[in-house]
């Protein structure tokens, strides 16, 4: 556990039930003009009807910028900056995922120009924040609402690689649980095993401390709890809410420590085969974390007690039999979940796997985080898992 740490956390979060009508009371007499960064999946869902009418009820003109991609890499996120500088807005609202707030929190940064995408992937400092940003995530998992990070895909690296830079703290968060009713079970299962990966990483990375590991625990246990009803059962507003709220945590967890192998190995995934991010963090916490063992049990078994609860039968188990449970409970709900575990249901095979272990090994800045330290060997062995 690190011995200096700090915490950073966005101006305000409003959550629970009809969270959404706080819209009004931030904006209205406050702004004129907001670009509303989305995608064409939460624009077709209609999840933007209540926002847009909200932000006309306060006086607010809306200008929707939907073209963003999935996952863009940084010329992607560059041209949506580019487009929404023109509109003059003096208000950032992004309703989406992360890859819609991530880009959201690099637009604040570079709106007046002076910086762009590249030029902050060399040097993250540069950007400082000259627009208030209201985030609204529609999915549980990212956390990137709660966090001062923004992850884009550098095309010529084939890697994605995180941008990190406190002036893209979020100003204003709305957590409405009511958002994700009708997420597709497919995209709430990968998003929150990345909402677990990330509690599970920060509550075992080197940077851990008393903040974070205060939200990484409460994060795991809403999660390990909510997690499969939430995912499953359309109607579950209980468990979806108490779901979006776990994934604010988990953001809150990495800002103030970090995550490890799981990430570091999972950004080559993204960056060159284009898996969903929530999904080769899926596929590679299990193989991370089982190599993790060794040097986590203490770590493994507080989340096991945290999880599952500090009943009398807990007392009589040792730490690593606690770990075991923690490590087959996960296996469970990843199974259950039915999230593609494997790289040869996306035509990956052992043909890539040094360009892999090549790309996963240069980000340090995460894999300084993994308390076992991984070797090019361990992450052979640790990307060979995942292809069978």
């Amino acid at each position: 556990m690190t011995d200096q740490y700090s915490l950073t956390m966005p101006g305000t979060v409003y959550s629970g039930r009809e969270a959404l009508d706080k819209i009004r009371e931030i904006t209205e007499g406050r702004f004129k003009k907001a670009a509303l960064f989305t995608d064409k999946g939460v624009e077709q869902a209609g999840l933007l009807k209540a926002p847009i009418k909200l932000l006309h009820e306060a006086g607010v003109e809306t200008v929707v910028l939907a073209d963003l991609p999935a996952e863009p890499d940084c010329d992607e996120a560059q041209q949506a900056i580019d487009g929404f500088r023109r509109i003059g807005a003096d208000l950032i609202v992004a309703a989406g995922g992360g890859s819609v707030m991530d880009v959201a929190k690099l637009a604040s940064i570079t709106a007046d120009g002076s910086v762009t995408v590249r030029q902050l992937l060399e040097n993250p400092g540069l950007g400082r924040k000259s627009i208030p940003v209201l985030m609204i995530p529609t999915t549980a998992g990212t956390g990137s609402e709660a966090t001062m990070n923004s992850i884009v895909a550098v095309p010529e690296q084939q890697l994605k690689v995180g941008i990190v830079n406190r002036e893209m703290m979020p100003d204003y968060v709305i957590l409405d649980g009511s958002l994700l009713t009708n997420l597709p079970k497919k995209i709430a299962a990968s998003t929150g095993i990345d909402a677990m990966a990330h509690a599970v990483e920060c509550f075992t990375s080197n940077k851990a401390n008393p903040f974070s590991n205060l939200f990484a625990k409460e994060a795991a246990r809403l999660i390990f709890g909510n997690i499969e009803a939430a995912c499953e059962e359309p109607e579950a507003e209980e468990a979806k809410t108490n779901m979006l709220t776990a994934a604010f945590y988990a953001g809150a967890a990495i800002s103030s420590s970090g995550t490890t192998a799981v990430h570091a190995l999972s950004y080559p995934l993204g960056g060159k085969y284009h898996i969903p991010h929530g999904v080769s963090n899926a596929m590679l916490l299990l193989p991370v974390m089982r190599f993790n063992k060794s040097a986590c049990l203490k770590e493994f078994a507080e989340l096991f007690d945290a999880v599952e609860g500090n009943g009398g039968r807990n007392q009589q188990m040792t730490d690593e039999e606690k770990a075991d449970r923690l490590l087959a409970r996960m296996e469970e709900i990843i199974r259950r979940l039915d999230i593609p575990s494997s790289l040869s249901s996306f035509g990956i095979g052992t043909e890539a796997l040094e360009e892999l272990v090549n790309a996963g090994m240069d980000v340090k800045r995460l894999l300084n985080n993994n308390k076992k330290e991984i070797t090019h060997e361990d992450a052979r062995r640790l990307y060979l898992e995942i292809m069978n």
